[in-house]
This record gives structure tokens, sequence and C-alpha cells, in this order.
């Protein structure tokens, strides 16, 4: 067996088409089938359901790749934990990051590229939390920062970060004689733009409105907070929207920011990496730098103060 064959497994089943699995290993279309083929006689079970094109895997196949995957994972934790013993760390580091946490990687990521200037970080920040951490279990991804409050994370370490907080934030004269909190009842006569139905963020807004009895019907939704920031910036909308965005970004001009109270909106957002050991070098030296970030207090990313 060959770790070849088993790249080219894994591309086809990622690609589910065999043509652009070929273009994905810079191969022929045919020396990846007949390299599939070889891995089918070996193993002695069918892999590729066939026809006059891809039809999928077969039950054999989707049991098996999953071993195809750890098996390339775990070569390339090998090669980069020999690099890592002659020249330091090098090597790519794949990470998800959910939309909330877009605007903190950098508090983790700047540093960990500081410290091992040959690492290449990918970043995709546009992930569900139950998407990174099926991708993590796949090892299509090294780690991820998400919102682990009711998901599955037995077999990953998971290292927190910091706390998010969701705050008000609308024009000042849309404001006018609010103190700096203001209550869920008083937010929801604002004109409200949010995070469509679905996305965590808004899910959060929900499920506190719904102890009260209370729900939002927002006249605009996006998936996207630099589009609700950027609503707000016309100085006729208000929205909720998690506070680090607005330390990063800024509030626009004229808007203030607002406290909401009774109840406050609060989530964890935490680091996740595979548990399987021995694991990845670069993941563990990532871990590291969360855990000296997190002592250090970088990540203490507080709620913004009122502004006017």
């Amino acid at each position: 067996m060959l770790f070849r064959q088993l790249e080219y497994f894994v591309a086809l089943a990622r690609e589910r088409h065999f043509a652009r699995a070929a273009a994905a290993c810079y191969v022929s279309q045919p020396a990846l089938s007949e390299a599939i083929r070889k891995l089918e006689q070996e193993l002695k079970v069918p892999l590729v359901r066939r026809g006059r094109s891809f039809e999928g895997l077969t039950p054999e196949g989707e049991r098996l790749v999953l071993w195809a995957r750890r098996i390339l994972a775990d070569h390339d934790a090998l090669k980069q934990e020999v690099t890592a013993l002659q020249t330091g760390l090098t090597g790519d580091l794949r990470m998800g990051v959910i939309p909330a946490a877009a605007s903190t990687v950098a508090l983790l990521t700047d540093p960990f590229c500081a410290e091992h200037p040959l690492v290449r970080v990918q970043l995709e920040t546009s992930l569900r939390s139950s998407e990174i951490v099926e991708r993590i279990h796949r090892f299509e991804l090294d780690a991820g920062m998400i919102y682990p409050h009711g998901l599955n994370t037995a077999d990953l370490v998971v290292t927190p970060l910091y706390e998010e907080q969701h705050v008000l934030i609308a024009s000042g004269e849309l404001l006018t004689g609010q103190a700096d909190t203001i209550s869920w009842s008083d937010a929801l006569e604002l004109p409200m733009c949010l995070l469509i139905e679905g996305m965590r963020g808004r899910q959060l807004i929900d499920e506190a409105l719904a102890t009260h009895d209370l729900a939002v019907v927002p006249r605009l939704e996006a998936d996207s907070v630099v589009a609700l920031l950027a609503h707000v910036g016309t100085g006729r909308w208000a929205s909720i929207v998690p506070h680090t965005w607005i330390r990063t970004l800024r509030p626009p001009a004229g808007a203030r920011v607002l406290q909401l109270r009774d109840p406050s909106v609060t989530a964890e957002i935490a680091l996740v990496t595979s548990a399987v050991e021995p694991g990845s070098v670069l993941t563990r030296a990532l871990v590291q730098v969360a855990r000296e970030v997190r002592a250090a207090g970088a990540l203490d990313v507080g709620p913004p103060t009122a502004t006017s």
C-alpha cells in the first residue's frame, strides 16, 4: 500500500468526481483510477461504485476512507515532528473559525506566526461550530475556534479562550434618553437588523428573548456582522452583535454601544484540536500559544464602554 494511493482515494471521496480528484492530485484520470483499483485489489474490498461516472463510495469505502484520512494525517504529523527536531516548526496549519470569532482570531494566530515563522496558517472564517468539529474528526482541519456549548467535544482538546458578550449598537439619535444599559423591551422598539436565523449568534439572542416570552422580528437580516454594522452606520438601524467586533472595527460615527440587561447574552469561545495521540506538533504548539496568550490577558476582551 502506498501513501499516494490513499491520497488519491481521499481526494476522490472529497471531490466525488474522478476528473476533479485527478486534477487536485496533479495526475491524469487514468493514473488515479488505476491506483485506486490496485488499492482495492490489495485490500480485497470494493471501495468505489462505478458506472459511466463516479457513483459514490461503497459501504466498505465509506468506512475505510476514515482510516485513510487518519493514516495520511499521522504521516503528515510524523514529517512535521521530524522537521521540528531538525529546523523548527514548519508546514501548514489549517484552522476553521466561526464568523463570531473572525475579529479575534488574530489575537491567537499573530503570536503563533511570530513564534513559528516557518509555519503557514490557512484560515476558513465562515464555518459553523459543528462543521469545524466534524472536519477536525475527518482530519480536514487541524484546529478551530468554536462555540463549544452543546457540542460533543469528548474526542477533542478544548482550550477556553474568552467569553463573548452581545451588546446593542445604534445611532445616538435612536437612543436619545437611554443610559448605558437598555432593556430588551426597549431594544425591540428599535428598527432592528440581526444575523439570520440558524446562525449561533442569532440563536443566542432568540434564546435570551424566549426566557422573557419575547420574540424579535428584524426588518433586515444578514449573514455578516460587517453588513449589520454598515447598516447601523447609516443612522437608521440598531443591531445586537458580539462586543469583540466593535472592539476590532470601532463603532460607526455617531453610534452608541449599550449593555443589554436582564438577561445579558454571553457565550464561551474555545480553541479545539484533536485529542488523538501523539497528534500534530503544530496543534500542540498552537494550544501552548493559546494558553500563554490567555494567561497574559491578551484574550481578556471585555465589553466596550458605552460611546456617544
